[in-house]
């Protein structure tokens, strides 16, 4: 594969402007830390929980290019009422519950279904979180919407796609949510875009919804980066799932396609530490800016060999073939 010229971004003065002195979000993020720790309140946080709250919204203001993107975020930040938990509550094992829960999910406008049982790692720095167990919801993107980005502020249709597919996160969560209240059991919906005490990746990763992909998302064996993500967390008996390691993490270290897209070359061809575990991560100080100077972006995961519709089978193949090739190779030695 041929390798791309690099592209030079500068930011705009407005959002020059807006970068707090000395500060780096790197080390906020806990770039370079070998000890673990929860994340830090950050971006897309309340504007007070961190000193990136200007750049924040420019950011924020910067996706509404035009009504049909304003349209679409207003809907991913409307909210419906969640219901009293029922006082009755009904009885069943956990796998009955599972399964019972991914059907209404997935009948919900969910795409995708993981359980895990809550870790610390998985809660911001000075929230809490009560309930034992977190659900996680894969919503899918329409790819041809998707791959648009960064398209032009009159078109956007790009950042439009991403709003869109936040809101349905909204619906599918609170559907669930308020689903699992009407058993007798607590739950709480963890929605994007806006983020609050519950990563959301972490988990994700380990109810086996996917990898973590050298652009910092999410990679899911059908899916691939293609993904938006949301979130229930519920003291409802559940089967947990298992990580799934279908290869597309080493898959990852020989390419580059992410990186040679990148505008401002925010993507790391080297894993890195952070927060005490060693693994791919974007630099913030980088990608942010871009972001918040061109509507919004997604151009990592629209460019992803494994987001693209229908290959996602063949990658899985050849994966698999270089896994049985390296065992015989190993066993002979």
């Amino acid at each position: 594969m041929a390798r791309r010229e690099p592209r030079t971004y500068v930011p705009s003065p407005a959002v020059a402007a807006s970068w707090p002195e000395g500060i780096s979000g790197n080390t906020i993020n806990g770039l370079g830390e070998r000890t673990p720790r929860r994340a830090s309140p950050f971006f897309w946080h309340p504007a007070d929980q961190h000193p990136f709250g200007t750049l924040q919204g420019l950011a924020s203001a910067g996706c509404r290019v035009n009504q049909a993107a304003t349209d679409a975020f207003m809907a991913a930040n409307t909210y419906p009422e969640l219901e009293p938990v029922n006082p009755e509550r009904a009885d069943r094992t956990p796998e009955a519950w599972t399964t019972l829960a991914r059907d209404f999910a997935q009948n919900n406008e969910a795409d995708l279904f993981g359980a895990a049982p809550m870790q610390d790692h998985y809660i911001v720095q000075g929230y809490s979180v009560d309930e034992p167990n977190v659900i996680l919801l894969g919503i899918a993107h329409d790819y041809e919407e998707l791959k648009q980005v960064t398209d032009n502020r009159e078109s956007g249709r790009g950042i439009t796609e991403v709003g869109r597919q936040y809101a349905r996160g909204t619906r599918t969560s609170y559907a669930l949510a308020n689903w699992i209240r009407r058993q007798g059991y607590m739950a709480k919906p963890f929605p994007g875009p806006r983020a609050s005490s519950l990563l959301l990746i972490p988990p994700a990763i380990d109810a086996g919804l996917g990898e973590l992909g050298k652009h910092g998302s999410l990679i899911n064996r059908t899916y691939g980066s293609n993904l938006r993500l949301a979130g229930v967390t519920t003291d409802m008996p559940l089967s947990f799932d298992r990580p799934d390691d279908f290869g597309s993490d080493s898959f990852c270290t020989n390419c580059r396609v992410c990186m040679d897209a990148c505008p401002p070359q925010a993507i790391s061809e080297q894993k890195q530490w952070v927060r005490g575990v060693e693994r791919w991560y974007v630099d913030f100080d980088k990608c942010i800016p871009f972001f918040a100077d061109n509507a919004g972006c997604a151009i990592c995961i629209a460019v992803c060999p494994w987001a693209r519709p229908g290959v996602a089978d063949n990658l899985l193949l050849k994966m698999a073939r270089r896994r049985e090739a390296l065992a015989l190779s190993e066993a002979a030695e």
